[in-house]
């Protein structure tokens, strides 16, 4: 029960860590490596407008979620536009600016453990003979809240019909008069906010540090590959294969080796399939 109930938070929070960097790429086909950067920028304005500022907490959570939000399209916006297309040069462009960001946090003096946000709801449970705390299963709730949020935008708003257009076919969504280059910039707000979503829901069962920036970024890598770049429903399968063998391996070996099967599972995927288990761009190469 200790691995079920647990591989189940912990699936839950890869997939709420990964679903921005999919939506991202499988609507603009941008790998948008300021995703960690993202995530902790959402971290620390909650809390310097929280704890600094003296605002409302939940007040404080959709401000920061909000300026996340229009980071994100400002750095499409003056940034990976230029060199969209250019998948190494989109890379680096993403992967520079967020690590600007997140050493320039470092360089701020944001460092050390004394950064953290408090939880939703205080208090634990016993489930199936498991203690659980009642913010571990707020995060599934709102997790499986997401995907169903983000099914309906997708199938019945005209701003999430015609992301979809421009992720299924972007020549023909040009054609029918949707503007390519301002649906890639909502998408990556979009994103950017589902970045800091997860941030202000995971980052209260630890503390605000520089490095989780890094460590989100390669565990949103791993499901996204693993899934299949591009595909949302294949990121959701792949947090979850991923998150339960992390589970089993805190279990069996320990915490230390949980990232090591995040870059286990991208090693292993680029080497059987480049495409991912739900992912289509590889696949002639597979078969030749």
């Amino acid at each position: 029960m200790d691995i079920l109930i647990y591989g189940t938070i912990n699936s839950v929070s890869l997939a709420l860590m990964a679903l921005g960097f999919a939506l991202v790429y499988g609507i603009s086909r941008v790998a948008n490596f300021a995703h960690g950067a993202l995530y902790v920028v959402t971290g620390f304005l909650t809390w310097s407008l929280f704890k600094g500022a003296g605002l409302n907490y939940a007040l404080s959570i959709a401000l920061a979620m909000l300026f996340t939000g229009l980071i994100g399209a400002l750095i499409y916006q003056f940034f990976l536009i230029r060199v969209r297309g250019m998948a190494i040069s989109e890379i680096i462009a993403s992967y520079a600016i967020g690590l600007a960001i997140l050493e320039g946090f470092r360089w701020g003096g944001f460092k050390g453990m004394t950064y953290t946000l408090p939880p939703f709801v205080e208090g634990s449970m016993v489930l199936a003979g498991t203690p659980v705390d009642y913010h571990r299963l707020l995060v599934v709730l709102i997790g499986f809240g997401v995907v169903a949020f983000l099914w309906a935008f997708t199938h019945y708003s005209r701003i999430g019909l015609a992301l979809r257009g421009m992720a299924q076919d972007e020549r023909a969504a040009l054609m029918l008069g949707i503007d390519s280059d301002l649906m890639a910039v909502v998408a990556m707000a979009f994103g950017s906010m589902l970045a800091g979503l997860s941030a202000v829901v995971l980052l209260p069962l630890g503390n605000i540090v520089v490095e989780k920036g890094y460590d989100v970024l390669i565990q949103a890598i791993a499901v996204c590959i693993v899934g299949g770049l591009g595909s949302w429903f294949g990121a959701v399968v792949a947090a979850f294969i991923i998150g339960f063998a992390q589970i089993v391996t805190v279990v069996w070996w320990g915490a230390h080796f949980q990232m090591v099967v995040a870059l286990l599972a991208i090693i292993f995927t680029l080497v059987l399939r480049p495409s991912g288990l739900f992912g289509r761009q590889k696949e002639l190469e597979e078969r030749v």
